[in-house]
């Protein structure tokens, strides 16, 4: 495909990758309005946040699986079909209980399209080609997750939109990029035989929600050592130690556990969880910062944001071209992990009285390793495997650093609540005010508009020294992080995309196994491997 050809068929895939990302975080600054408006609890305001997140990630492995079996234009499009039912569902949601369940559907929709917009960019375009293109595509995850929370203040902060829209504006990109996709995007469809794990699938999403539901719910809804806590993580392991089995003796896999044999694959995924511990568990509570302890509106606070924005999409881009041209990759994976954990570090010395331009330092600096880390884990580990695993390994990725933003949020809400909750009541205390941080202890976020002065500055000097912890907490993760991408081996980068090495590899197989292709290794339906080789080439 010539470049004019991949950025039109990108223009799709860029358009579905921005919903996805949009879902998670336009709502951010809304959802206390929402819960309020729909008069629900806030052990709803929790699930709200959670449903979303525990299906997204629970399905993002399936999706990568299905990719490896099916067409995969055609399951984008499905995926986007998902999330414009679960928008206009959550939009027109007249009660809690309808809201939560459009957010599932939501979510299923969002892990389809996390997982597949990577693996259809590896199937059209060359490693040595995909740098370039995956530095714009990090640019959208970029403005989507920071940009999101602004959209939202937005939305709720104009009286004639409202909370509604925070799920209707991603509709009409939906749309846009099922047209798009159908219009621009033209994949061989390299059809094979196969058997989809069920039992397997059904034991990884449940041990994976089971694990997902603990660490979002403890430490609100129930204590850290509770028998809720027992149940859920012995329960989840058991049902992954029995997944693990299953799949270790199925001949279709879900997750294919040799891919985990590759040392490139298995460094990079075991990065990618840090990754997600350390960026989404620190940066999420940013927005926070800026409400509470500086005292900006929902839309100023995701101004605020706009220094880690540019520091990851300059970064992403500029090296992603780099990559391209050269062909040399590691450089910039160790100088984003080394980059992103100095920017943690940065922020973990911000409090309250912090200049804010000393702030968008940090936070740039956090972004510029971001963007020159996080995608190009992922054309390392694309790089490095059999086409036929190329859904496989991505998705495991994608589901690994999910998995970590959701890991890192939940636990680091966690202490930032018990944090918050013992500056207050010292605070108080020193001010007179003995027992008066109990307010802070069941997890409300306080009205700061509501607050008399000496107690408004008490609230937001312990949100200013709880946050600067948070990020404290975090570094050690992006330093786990650079750990492990100092062990990863450079490779050259190939020089053909992912249909091109499954047409030669199924060359292979037919010249090595016989035209019976008896052990299904790649095998393309009725039409052959010749023949789909003839497609792909074409």
């Amino acid at each position: 495909m010539s470049d004019r050809q991949i950025l039109q068929a990108m223009s799709g895939l860029m358009a579905g990758m921005f919903v996805s990302i949009l879902a998670g975080t336009v709502v951010a600054n809304a959802l206390p309005r929402i819960i309020a408006d729909l008069g629900a609890s806030q052990s709803s305001y929790t699930w709200v946040v959670t449903a979303e997140l525990l299906a997204m990630t629970a399905t993002v492995p399936l999706w990568g699986k299905l990719a490896d079996l099916y067409n995969q234009k055609l399951l984008l499009q499905i995926s986007l079909g998902l999330f414009v039912v679960g928008s206009l569902l959550a939009g027109f949601s007249q009660e809690v209980g309808l809201l939560i369940f459009s957010r599932v559907a939501q979510g299923i929709g969002a892990g389809g399209l996390t997982a597949l917009a990577q693996v259809v960019m590896a199937a059209i375009i060359p490693p040595r080609r995909l740098g370039k293109y995956a530095g714009i595509f990090g640019a959208v995850f970029a403005i989507g997750t920071v940009a999101g929370p602004l959209i939202g203040g937005v939305l709720v902060d104009t009286s004639w939109l409202g909370w509604r829209w925070c799920f209707y504006i991603g509709v009409p990109f939906a749309l846009l990029a099922i047209v798009l996709l159908q219009r621009t995007l033209k994949l061989p469809d390299l059809r094979r035989e196969a058997k989809i794990d069920y039992l397997g699938a059904f034991l990884i999403v449940a041990g994976v929600c089971a694990l997902l539901v603990w660490v979002s719910l403890a430490g609100n809804s129930f204590d850290w050592a509770s028998w809720q806590t027992a149940a859920l993580t012995g329960g989840g392991l058991l049902l992954l130690v029995a997944a693990v089995f299953v799949e270790s003796r199925v001949a279709e896999p879900i997750i294919p556990l040799g891919i985990f044999r590759n040392r490139t694959v298995s460094l990079t995924t075991v990065a990618s969880l840090f990754v997600g511990l350390a960026m989404f568990g620190g940066t999420v509570f940013l927005s926070q910062y800026f409400q509470i302890s500086l005292g900006k509106s929902p839309t100023v606070a995701g101004l605020m944001s706009l220094p880690m924005i540019l520091g990851l999409l300059v970064s992403s881009t500029v090296a992603g071209q780099i990559i391209s041209k050269t062909g040399r990759w590691k450089a910039y994976l160790v100088a984003g992990a080394f980059t992103m954990t100095a920017g943690l570090g940065l922020l973990a010395t911000i409090d309250t009285d912090t200049h804010f331009g000393l702030t968008s330092v940090y936070m740039a600096v956090m972004g510029v390793g971001v963007g020159m880390l996080m995608q190009n884990l992922v054309l390392a580990a694309q790089n490095d495997v059999q086409a036929t695993e190329l859904g496989a390994a991505t998705s495991v990725l994608s589901f690994f650093r999910s998995l970590g933003g959701t890991i890192g949020t939940s636990v680091l809400g966690a202490i930032l609540a018990n944090r918050v909750a013992s500056e207050m009541t010292k605070g108080l205390a020193d001010a007179g005010v003995p027992g008066g941080g109990g307010a802070a202890g069941h997890g409300a976020v306080p009205d700061m508009a509501t607050l008399p002065g000496p107690i408004r500055e008490i609230v937001e000097h312990a949100y200013g020294v709880a946050t600067g912890e948070l990020f404290l907490i975090a570094t050690p993760f992006a330093a786990l992080a650079l750990l492990c991408v100092l062990f990863v081996k450079e490779k050259p980068l190939k020089t053909t995309s992912g249909m091109q090495r499954l047409a030669e590899e199924a060359e292979e197989a037919e010249g090595a196994l016989g035209p019976d292709g008896s052990d299904g290794a790649v095998r393309a339906g009725d039409t052959g491997p010749s023949r789909a080789a003839a497609d792909a080439s074409a």
